[in-house]
């Protein structure tokens, strides 16, 4: 059975903040703290933003300006009460919100 709901990504790098704490992990608490299903940050090896250069993992120790990105899936209803605060804490960061199809396990395997 497919279920439909909503992925959002967030991009941001290893140097962003969050009142003086890493964005991602402060990202992710909220979603934890709202019931958000589950939630990832995938580091990249390299990219870059519109304002900026190339940036690869062998500059990590260059100052954390990796590309991170945080991603989130679950139903509408939930993705929408979320997204004032994620809003708010992403500020002028890229979110990109996608629909998707959840296969349901089946009930008779596993």
């Amino acid at each position: 059975m497919l279920r439909h709901h909503l992925r959002v990504s967030v991009y941001v790098n290893e140097a962003d903040a969050w009142r003086g704490r890493p964005l991602h992990l402060e990202v992710l608490q909220m979603l934890h703290r709202h019931g958000i299903a589950g939630g990832t940050v995938l580091r990249a090896v390299a990219g870059f933003t519109g304002a900026g250069g190339v940036e690869t993992t062998s500059l990590v120790d260059a100052g954390g300006r990796l590309p991170l990105v945080i991603e989130f899936i679950d139903a509408a209803d939930r993705v929408e009460r979320v997204m004032p605060e994620l809003r708010r804490m992403a500020g002028r960061r890229l979110i990109v919100r996608q629909q998707v199809e959840v296969e349901e396990p089946d009930p008779g395997h596993g």
